[in-house]
């Protein structure tokens, strides 16, 4: 048992932890094509590739010099803590990656605290150490006070730091002297990360991880906390409600590289998979079939945000997708709580529309994306934030959000949040770009990112992490730009398009298919406008220079799905398809919305 490691790596995102678990693969010998084709293999959904995010916690195994070291990589984003929570019960030492430029960031401190109160070991890894204007020893400090903030205990500040550059696959514990491999690292895991203690007894595995086979259905993934388990064995499930269930199970596989292989048995400390069991929900225990003692379930901190799914009742539905009815989003909705621990769904007082909580605007805009490259039509409503009464008060979730910008727009920023009800709390100079931090409500970051990246010409990093319920801070401006809405079903004609560019900015393209009640633009005053985008050209046999002329138009915006949701208001829905995004409002008709509005 001494020849096994457990290692979960933490990270702010984008730091380049899954680069790094890509190149401890390579040094296994393990997908040597990979590297040739610069991919990366642990984020293999097509949105983890785009967005360059890691969204599901992945678990891989490599064998080195004898040890089997399973690594377990994790999201970034404090919107998936859910994810990184339940996994981190699995490890028994944390790589904390931290980028040697930026230092640590509010992402790495949530992540490393929940590690810190498990009682995890760090080994800290500074990667990108080759980047211009990079400051290795500076973060290095950085890391150590935030670890002492943290309530570290003496043996966790007494951490090994490895410097490297994950990208160019090297590591060395002197950043002056670069090596040509990562042997520093795996040596150091090897040296430093506590080998997993064999707890004798009847047999305990918390199940905090699910995989899934078309052949074997859903497959129940966990550490084993105490005794053994072998294949064909009879257990009992005791679920977190209290129920016991006898059950058996058919398979048990260990991992080895990024698939299972299958073993006879697994002993205390070490991952594996369970194949056979049924019903089982995360958090659930695997026990002794006569004597169960089941574990503690797994804590998930609650979610922050809700909006509202309903159906496509749009006229343009049913023309993309596949699943277009109540029962299928229902269907699907239930399915993806089997996995997704910080979500919660309630049935809404409306017909066909269901209230989902998550986490963050970012945590949910992945499970819709998800759902639309399934084929899924739905529609959203605008992202509100959970109120809650705490002692007859009433408080709503605060943030900490930090941005980091050139000097020029700092001023801006800080005026945005300002209005938003944000307070600051830090404000300094790291060459030539400040970092500012603020404690702000998460109603004022809804929105926040289009206008930071606007200002700065895309230059700012902005980044928030959920802290605390607050006693609320009262109204907050939202956007006073109304809406532009189209009359009438129809084809956009660019004649039209022209004519009406003075009233503000358009959201289609010339062409494109509308329907009345559709948002297709943003007034550029305060109020909704209806405006006619379907009439054409009246075609005379006179000709005279001005009716000649040609239409420029100004590009359509387009948002992110984020985006999106973030900019409607109250009376509006984001209408997602397999192949459009569409913004109307809830009411289509406007005599309807007028006595609505009354």
């Amino acid at each position: 048992m001494k020849q096994l490691r457990n290692i979960a790596i933490i990270a702010h995102v984008d730091h380049g932890k899954t680069t790094l678990v890509d190149k401890m693969l390579y040094t296994s010998h393990l997908f040597r094509d990979n590297e040739q084709k610069g991919e990366l293999i642990l984020d293999n959904n097509d949105l983890e590739r785009e967005r360059g995010i890691t969204i599901l916690a992945k678990n891989v195994a490599i064998e080195y010099k004898g040890y089997k070291i399973n690594i377990i990589d994790t999201p970034g984003h404090a919107d998936f803590g859910g994810e990184v929570e339940r996994v981190l019960n699995m490890a028994d030492g944390v790589l904390l990656l931290v980028d040697a430029f930026e230092g640590p960031m509010p992402q790495t401190r949530f992540v490393l605290q929940k590690a810190i109160e498990l009682n995890l070991k760090p080994i800290v890894v500074i990667n990108k150490v080759d980047k211009q204007g990079c400051r290795p020893d500076e973060v290095q400090e950085a890391v150590f006070d935030l670890m002492c903030n943290l309530n570290a205990t003496e043996d966790q500040l007494d951490f090994q730091t490895i410097y490297g550059s994950a990208k160019n696959g090297w590591m060395s514990t002197d950043w002056h002297n670069p090596t040509s491999d990562i042997t520093a690292l795996m040596d150091a895991i090897i040296d430093y990360i506590p080998e997993p203690q064999v707890l004798e007894g009847t047999p305990q595995m918390l199940i905090t991880s699910l995989d899934y086979n078309p052949y074997v259905g859903r497959i129940a993934v966990g550490r084993v906390h105490r005794g053994v388990l072998t294949d064909g064995m009879p257990v009992t499930l005791a679920k977190k409600d209290g129920t016991r269930v006898r059950t058996k199970i058919k398979e048990l596989h260990t991992f080895q590289g990024m698939g299972h292989v299958k073993t006879d048995r697994v002993s205390s400390g070490d991952i594996c998979a369970l194949i056979g069991i049924d019903g089982f929900e995360i958090g659930d225990t695997i026990c002794d079939f006569e004597n169960p003692e089941p574990l503690a379930p797994i804590a998930i901190d609650e979610p922050t945000m809700s909006m509202t799914f309903t159906i496509n009742d749009s006229p343009l539905f049913g023309q993309d997708g596949k699943y277009v009815t109540s029962r299928h989003i229902q269907e699907r909705l239930t399915k993806e709580l089997e996995k997704n621990l910080a979500l919660r769904v309630e049935a809404s007082d409306r017909e066909s529309a269901w209230n989902v909580f998550g986490r963050g605007v970012l945590h949910l805009s992945v499970l819709i994306e998800t759902m639309r490259r399934e084929g899924y039509e739905l529609q959203v409503g605008q992202p509100k934030v959970i109120i809650k009464d705490i002692d007859g008060v009433r408080c709503e979730p605060v943030e900490q959000l930090t941005v980091n910008t050139p000097e020029e727009c700092s001023g801006k920023i800080i005026e945005f949040v300002t209005v938003h009800k944000g307070e600051m709390t830090k404000m300094e100079l790291v060459n030539d770009r400040v970092q500012l931090e603020f404690i702000i409500p998460s109603r004022g970051i809804m929105g926040m990112r289009t206008y930071v990246m606007n200002v700065s010409a895309g230059e700012a990093i902005m980044a928030h992490r959920f802290l605390e319920y607050q006693p609320y801070k009262g109204d907050m401006p939202r956007r006073i730009n109304g809406s532009l809405i189209a009359m009438e079903a129809g084809t956009a004609s660019a004649y039209a398009l022209d004519k009406l560019q003075d009233r503000g900015r358009f959201f289609i393209d010339p062409q494109e298919e509308v329907y009345a009640g559709q948002v297709v633009g943003e007034n550029a005053k305060e109020g909704d406008i209806v405006i006619n985008v379907t009439k054409a050209k009246n075609l005379t046999n006179m000709r005279t220079k001005s009716s000649d002329d040609k239409a420029v138009l100004a590009p359509p915006v387009r948002f992110s799905l984020e985006e999106a949701l973030e900019y409607i208001k109250e009376d509006e829905y984001v209408e997602v398809t397999p192949n459009h995004m569409r913004i109307r409002k809830i009411i289509l008709d406007e005599l309807e919305r007028k006595r609505a509005n009354r």
